[in-house]
């Protein structure tokens, strides 16, 4: 039986003859089902006609992204660590050629995924390298669409992958909304992978935060403060967002300072932006 892909958001589901009903990843209002109502396809007929394409953003780090966008268009990291290789958030589309690329690079030894919304065929790429675990935070573990023994659910705010390696819960877009703190990232000045728990934007000296950016629906001032206070803690220069051209290469932390302020100020109703 296959195992369908929903085309808006990604996520496979197990394995059925039929597809599913509908996906609670899409009817829920952080995402949405289009006007001609939910669509499906599998990994055979993505094949036809995509390719996962690869990046070099600094050594220790590649991007794999699949040629034609499809659903969301994110891209996964590739992180090297003191542990292997770990698989940072999930694209949908898995190949041989990808297989054959990834293990030719030596494989991985984990995969930590940022939110439900790039779970994509999360199982799929494990059980291609071994059966590798997947660690996603417990807080949101009703969006798991395919279940499966490599899924370890973690709780509480940090946990450590590997030598200077830690997933950071920072809530916000999904209760378990997780970022990647590498420590020796951007030649040891640390860098952020943010998935778009914190969104880079295109003016790259602000980044900004919501609870659905399909649906423009803003988090509260209490929600980004607490992203903030979250990452302080922590030192980085470097964020890698969740698409191949979303980067800040310098004053990332200062970006995140800025603008956790300038969103709080603007949401608690200080004019003084709009009237700049």
């Amino acid at each position: 039986m296959p195992a369908f892909l929903c085309e808006i958001c990604g996520s496979q589901f197990a394995s059925s003859n039929e597809p599913p009903p509908a996906c609670p990843i899409c009817q829920d209002e952080r995402q949405f089902v289009p006007p001609g109502g939910q669509r499906w396809t599998t990994l055979e007929a993505l094949s036809r006609r995509h390719f996962n394409s690869y990046h070099q953003h600094e050594p220790g780090l590649i991007g794999i992204g699949t040629v034609p966008k499809f659903s969301i268009g994110q891209r996964a990291l590739l992180l090297r660590t003191s542990v292997g290789n770990l698989l940072w958030d999930c694209i949908p589309f898995i190949d041989a050629a990808t297989v054959a690329i990834v293990k030719g690079l030596g494989g991985l030894a984990g995969i930590a995924i940022s939110h439900p919304h790039y779970y994509g065929t999360m199982v799929e790429w494990s059980h291609a390298f071994g059966g590798v675990p997947i660690h996603l935070h417990e807080a949101d573990k009703q969006w798991i669409m395919r279940g499966d023994d490599v899924i370890r659910l973690w709780d509480g705010d940090t946990l450590s992958l590997a030598d200077g390696v830690t997933l950071i819960r920072c809530g916000g877009h999904f209760a378990g909304g997780t970022v990647l703190h590498w420590a020796a990232g951007g030649e040891g000045r640390g860098a952020l992978l943010s998935g778009d728990v914190v969104q880079l934007i295109p003016d790259r000296i602000h980044v900004s935060f919501m609870r659905s950016y399909p649906n423009i629906i803003p988090l509260s001032a209490p929600a980004v403060a607490r992203i903030g206070a979250r990452l302080e803690p922590f030192a980085f220069d470097v964020i890698y967002g969740a698409f191949f051209e979303r980067v800040i290469p310098r004053g990332g932390k200062e970006a995140v300072r800025r603008s956790v302020a300038r969103y709080i100020a603007i949401v608690t109703g200080d004019g003084s932006a709009e009237l700049r």
